[in-house]
């Protein structure tokens, strides 16, 4: 039990900081945009004095919102974000609250939550738009045809794409536009980088479920665009054990499936054909059967848009 003694002691320190805390405030408040901003909270002043510094942050956020015109010109901690403060049981809780301008931006992409990404930065899709394929091309026509007629007419569609052509043509851009316009449809689909998928799945050995987790994703997934196949660094459990395994099953279980490549079929079977083991001709037919049988072969050569 406390004696008389430290009970005033403690009531004492009690005091002095919470003069401290209310002289900090009430010099906070001789700054017009700070006074206004604790106005507009309608907050009683017994519970703001034990936040100063945060609500001075908050003012300064706050402030930053007022005249600003767009998610390009935010000058908060948080870009798009104003750290806000909001009432709860007497305490005061703070978070990053989204502005008018980064709502707009989530509500425009939220389709984009129905394409599932690896080894894809979720920016290369966010500003994907069916208005700006370049069609100034008659070369890029047929592909550009066969892709609005597969949006046009999905789920009623039999086959995928296998789409190679030269560096820099927009293969990958096209099967992006694709995706997008299904994702606002409502229908999920997954983008996988290979050449990187490959290099990252390896860091996944000691993890079994997460793993397993992922390969299973790719075999079920409505709709799988494996992006820039024969690029990676062949190996014969990338081959045999990983990309054998997903097209396998979705072969059998008639699942749509895209590639985009710099590489013919026939190039691509003798990418497949050579590891470090040798020459693996049958190994690397089995795998090109599966993607016969899965894709429409089209070719796309065109000027390099990357320049």
């Amino acid at each position: 039990m406390k004696t008389l003694k430290q009970s005033l002691n403690e009531n004492g320190i009690k005091v002095q900081i919470n003069n401290k805390l209310e002289l900090a405030f009430n010099e906070a408040l001789k700054d017009k945009e700070f006074e206004e901003f604790i106005n507009k909270l309608k907050i009683d002043k017994s519970i703001l004095v034990k936040y100063t510094s945060l609500l001075k942050k908050s003012c300064s956020e706050y402030s930053n919102c007022k005249n600003c015109k767009n998610v390009l010109e935010c000058k908060n901690e948080v870009n798009g974000h104003a750290y806000l403060p909001i009432l709860n049981k007497n305490k005061l809780i703070f978070n990053y609250k989204a502005c008018k301008y980064q709502e707009k931006i989530y509500k425009d992409t939220a389709h984009l939550k129905n394409i599932s990404l690896y080894s894809v930065s979720r920016e290369v899709i966010e500003d994907v738009s069916i208005k700006k394929i370049y069609t100034n091309d008659a070369k890029r026509k047929e592909v550009i045809t066969w892709i609005v007629n597969f949006i046009t007419n999905y789920p009623d569609c039999k086959k995928g794409l296998y789409l190679h052509g030269n560096f820099g043509c927009g293969k990958s851009y096209l099967l992006y536009v694709m995706l997008v316009e299904l994702a606002k449809k409502g229908y999920k689909s997954t983008i996988v980088y290979w050449p990187g998928f490959i290099n990252e799945l390896k860091t996944y050995f000691e993890d079994n479920q997460e793993f397993n987790s992922i390969i299973n994703h790719l075999k079920n997934t409505n709709i799988l665009f494996i992006d820039d196949i024969g690029a990676e660094n062949l190996t014969s459990w990338s081959r045999d054990e990983i990309l054998a395994t997903i097209l396998d099953y979705r072969m059998n279980n008639n699942l749509l499936t895209f590639f985009t490549s710099n590489l013919t079929l026939e190039e691509l079977t003798n990418h497949f054909a050579i590891t470090k083991n040798g020459e693996e001709i049958v190994k690397s037919k089995r795998i090109m059967e599966r993607i016969n049988k899965l894709t429409v072969d089209m070719q796309l050569i065109s000027k390099n848009l990357r320049n």
